[in-house]
């Protein structure tokens, strides 16, 4: 006979020490909506007859855990840290960019009271917020004026509405490009109010053909980035240069959507004989300095790629035509906030002060050489193995710089393969991510991989300890 007696009620569970921490930590109402919830299952549970719960003690302790456990859950943060054992430098899923340490107490000490956002503090009256970053980025890149909006995909969408909205924007069908979720180029061109003139071939367009399309109507020459493929053999491509002398003998200004924002180039210690397959850093990837130095009329590019900052479309050029986007209707849609303003300047001082290279993340992970990775590696295997239960070997292998930068190349590494008694890779990668914090590796060839490329070196013991908390199922 089930004993409902047992169960006691909300209030008198209410005056016991661990449901009071539990309302301390989630809120009155959301604990008492979980106990009540518990005491259903809990009266399921009796009634079932769960000889585990015949005792008042038993029946409180179960209840109290069941509550706690739906707390966690309800409460628990969908956005979290996780460890980024994959390899991928700029892993787009996982929030690309890791900030440097400058950046992130620029952006503390910002986020924590008031600041001068749109205020003038020399003139004590109402500024504007599109000045910020404004100066770095002009000094680092050479260009005349800058403005930066929420992403690069905007800063594109942006250059086109204020610079072609209702005129014809020339580009070379090889690169009318799809990004990620799905977004194109002539889709973002479409919604800007621009018209689309294709030139050239998917493999082949020169110089010659964007001169050939220029009409009254020609208001722009748009030059995209291959933001995640590379056309290799009977391909060409004409220099930036050769497409700014087009614009300039049109007097038709020449946009340039380089998307990964390489903004300098860096001591990447990289070459093809350090892997089977491309290892050249990122030198693929023109920088901004040069596409500015190039004559270049307007160049945007992402914040958050291989310039290692926040979250930002940023747009260069010249000042007359920049002053055109600053202006426009959509820059209040499309502006960014003080935090991230915040980021960028702290992230640009880093390579105006020419520390980047080393309080960078992302420049810091590119740097790092196989040698490097192979001996940190082989300090995780051995412990993996001394624990029991574990098997790791090293394999060389390549790391991805991702995020839709030099797409094709890849970085020489050394991979930890580990296998745990009792678990298939598949499963093994399951109980990774549901680590705390994950753990995100990669499964090739039906192997668990770790690159420690992208996990910092401070995070070593904590992988190694975190692993080890994984039992046999």
């Amino acid at each position: 006979m089930s004993d409902f007696r047992l169960i006691p009620s909300i209030e008198q569970l209410r005056q016991r020490p661990a449901v009071r921490a539990l309302e301390a930590r989630f809120g009155v109402e959301a604990t008492v909506s979980a106990l009540r919830a518990a005491a259903a299952d809990v009266r399921g549970a009796i009634a079932g007859g769960d000889a585990a719960l015949s005792t008042e003690p038993s029946v409180i302790a179960w209840m109290e855990a069941s509550a706690g456990s739906r707390l966690g859950d309800a409460f628990r943060p969908s956005l979290e840290p996780v460890i980024n054992a994959s390899g991928v430098i700029l892993h787009t899923n996982l929030g690309r960019a890791p900030l440097a340490a400058p950046a992130i107490d620029r952006v503390a000490g910002i986020a924590r009271g008031y600041s001068s956002l749109e205020y003038d503090l020399a003139r004590g009256a109402r500024g504007t917020r599109d000045v910020h970053a404004e100066a770095l980025l002009c000094r680092l890149t050479g260009a005349e004026a800058a403005v930066v909006v929420n992403n690069n995909a905007a800063a594109t969408m942006i250059v086109l509405a204020a610079l072609a909205a209702g005129r014809e924007v020339i580009v070379s069908r090889g690169e009318l490009i799809e990004i990620g979720g799905g977004f194109r180029v002539p889709d973002v061109m479409a919604q800007s109010g621009a018209v689309l003139r294709e030139v050239g071939t998917t493999n082949k367009t020169r110089a010659a053909d964007y001169a050939a399309v220029v009409t009254e109507r020609t208001a722009l020459i748009l030059r995209v980035h291959p933001s995640n493929f590379r056309i290799e053999g009977f391909t060409e491509r004409p220099t930036l240069a050769e497409l700014v002398a087009v614009g300039k003998s049109g007097n038709i200004p020449v946009a340039e959507d380089l998307g990964s924002g390489y903004l300098k180039k860096g001591p990447y210690p990289f070459s093809p004989a350090e892997s089977p397959k491309k290892a050249y850093g990122p030198f693929l990837e023109p920088t901004i300095e040069e596409t500015v130095a190039a004559g270049v009329d307007v160049c945007c590019f992402s914040g958050d790629k291989l310039l290692g900052g926040p979250q930002a479309g940023i747009i260069v050029g010249r000042a007359a035509l920049v002053g055109r986007i600053r202006t426009h209707p959509l820059m209040r849609a499309l502006r960014v906030d003080k935090m991230t303003y915040a980021a960028l300047e702290a992230t640009l001082e880093e390579y105006a002060a020419g520390r980047a290279a080393t309080t960078i993340p992302v420049q810091r992970m590119l740097a790092t050489t196989a040698d490097e990775i192979r001996a940190r590696a082989e300090a995780l295997a051995a412990a993996l193995e001394a624990s029991g239960g574990w098997h790791a070997e090293l394999l060389p292998g390549t790391s991805a710089i991702g995020g839709g930068s030099a797409p094709g190349v890849e970085l020489a590494t050394w991979l930890v393969a580990i296998a745990k008694d009792g678990l298939t890779p598949d499963a093994l990668e399951e109980r990774l991510r549901k680590l705390s914090p994950p753990v995100i590796a990669r499964i090739e060839r039906d192997r668990l991989l770790l690159d420690l490329r992208t996990v910092p070196t401070g995070q070593d013991p904590q992988l190694s300890a975190l692993l080890q908390l994984i039992g046999i199922p």
